[in-house]
């Protein structure tokens, strides 16, 4: 009988369209070439983000020896999942449900009035003189369930009436602001960028809440203090054709809401109610963390890490704002839907540019520039806290958005955290390193600063002098504390 000589093993990637390299400086230079090719899309040609990544992400692939069939997988589907389907669907299993259920819950508190009601008592509690540190603690608080851009629209109002009664700079009140949610946005879940980050480098969401909070209250602090210095120095007056924009606005969004059903906010909601269900998610998700931590596997342990889950935690949230916010106060269920629908319109494109990012991750991953970034940055000798900083802070000032700035350098700094045995909690105060660098000195090419500019009056050299300042004065101390804090984990 005739045995037939085995066939000689094939060298890894040799399907690729675009076999241009060789060794680990062909990688490299096929991973800077990439980047450099996505912020040429994106700056330059003005391609969708979403658009950029995929596309970025196939050539990178194929020019680093990546097979069609390894890319895309086979015409006949099999067992095999290919790398854009593997980096899309592991970071989307993961982001997608918290996004959408805190995009939900950040919803109901808007249209409920709870934004009004948490700042009313405020400024009640402070006074007219501590007016700025009211605005700043609004923000922070409802920044925690609520996106940035729709925080200052809800929250805008509130704003121009403050300055009005004080006669002085807007800036000292929308600044403090801007901090409190720019912070909540950037270090907290269940915003997109850290929930993302957590998922890409598989981190618990506890953890990621803890040092978020660790980092940025000290950040927040220092950025209030430079709000405060810049608002006594600039003058800027309110606004009045925003005043008037926003007030036809609401009023057309009411004139909505009756339409559809939903009965308009009558009385603001309960302050105690409001903190009660932002406070929910988070406390649960804790507790879940740190009984993992501190407690021997046991029924109560279970039941407390099975409450604490994101998606169970984040549920329990949401049906209690719909009762609390909704129902018990005359909403029909029809109305509740026609919310929950309408807010998550503008949630797609943020999750389609997250799992574009995960695609980015895989192949850079499949192709082995991930191993090759991993050697050379640990060549360099710089701790990898910092090179994450670095590397999200170069991106965001380049192309301006912060979820790209995110994604991308949770998937090049994957393979250094992964070769280095880091503890959950130093790989969630990387994750604050890079959400850190994606809020740096944003400017005209981030659409934020547009929108600061806009709703507030502020001039174009105003809003760089401010805005701009603020969130390079946040980015910088919440990394300051980030790596501090990581020299003790």
């Amino acid at each position: 009988m005739l045995i037939a000589a085995p066939e000689p093993e094939a060298p890894p990637h040799t399907g690729g369209l675009l076999l241009l390299i060789d060794g680990t400086g062909g990688l490299l230079t096929v991973a800077a070439l990439g980047i450099a090719l996505l912020l040429y899309l994106i700056i330059k040609i003005r391609l969708q983000p979403f658009v950029a990544l995929l596309a970025v992400s196939i050539a990178v692939g194929l020019a680093a020896g990546l097979s069609v069939t390894e890319l895309f997988g086979t015409v006949q589907k099999s067992d095999a999942v290919s790398v854009i389907e593997s980096g899309m669907g592991g970071i989307l299993g993961h982001v997608a449900i918290i996004i959408g259920l805190g995009t939900m819950l950040g919803a109901i508190l808007e249209v409920s009035g709870g934004a009004e009601a948490l700042s009313a008592r405020l400024l009640g509690l402070f006074g007219e003189r501590r007016a700025p540190l009211a605005m700043g603690l609004t923000g922070l608080i409802f920044g925690i369930p609520v996106f940035f851009d729709v925080g200052i629209f809800v929250l805008a109002p509130i704003v121009y009436a403050a300055a009005k009664r004080s006669g002085k700079s807007i800036l000292l009140y929308c600044m403090p602001l801007l901090a409190g949610l720019s912070m909540t946005h950037a270090f907290l879940p269940p915003h997109p960028g850290p929930v993302a980050a957590a998922g890409l480098l598989d981190v618990d969401l506890g953890m990621v809440i803890l040092m978020g909070v660790v980092c940025g209250i000290p950040a927040v602090l220092a950025a209030w203090a430079y709000a405060a210095w810049i608002g006594e120095r600039v003058f800027v007056e309110v606004p009045q054709d925003m005043v008037e924009a926003v007030e036809e606005s609401r009023k057309a969004i009411e004139d909505d809401q009756r339409a559809s059903g939903v009965k308009p906010v009558e009385t603001p909601a309960s302050v105690g109610t409001v903190l009660g269900i932002i406070g929910t998610p988070l406390v649960l998700i804790l507790a879940a963390t740190f009984s993992s931590i501190a407690l021997d596997p046991s029924t109560f342990r279970s039941v407390v890490e099975f409450l604490g889950h994101p998606f169970v935690a984040l549920t329990i949230a949401l049906l209690l704002s719909f009762y609390l916010l909704g129902i018990r106060r005359g909403w029909s269920r029809k109305s509740l839907e026609t919310v929950c629908t309408a807010s998550l319109k503008p949630v797609g494109n943020i999750l389609l540019v997250v799992g574009a990012g995960g695609i980015f991750g895989a192949v850079l991953a499949g192709s082995g520039i991930a191993d090759a970034l991993a050697d050379t940055f640990n060549d360099m000798g710089l701790p990898v806290i910092l090179l994450a900083y670095l590397i999200s802070l170069v991106l965001r000032v380049a192309q301006g958005s912060a979820t790209v700035a995110i994604v991308t350098t949770a998937g090049i700094v994957a393979p250094l955290l992964a070769q280095g045995d880091y503890s959950q909690a130093h790989t969630a105060l990387v994750i604050m390193a890079i959400s850190a660098g994606s809020i740096f000195a944003s400017h005209v090419n981030d659409g934020g600063f547009w929108i600061v500019a806009k709703y507030f009056g502020i001039s174009e050299r105003d809003t760089l002098k401010s805005w701009t300042v603020l969130e390079s004065v946040l980015s910088v101390a919440g990394f300051a504390v980030a790596a501090a804090v990581s020299l003790l984990v």
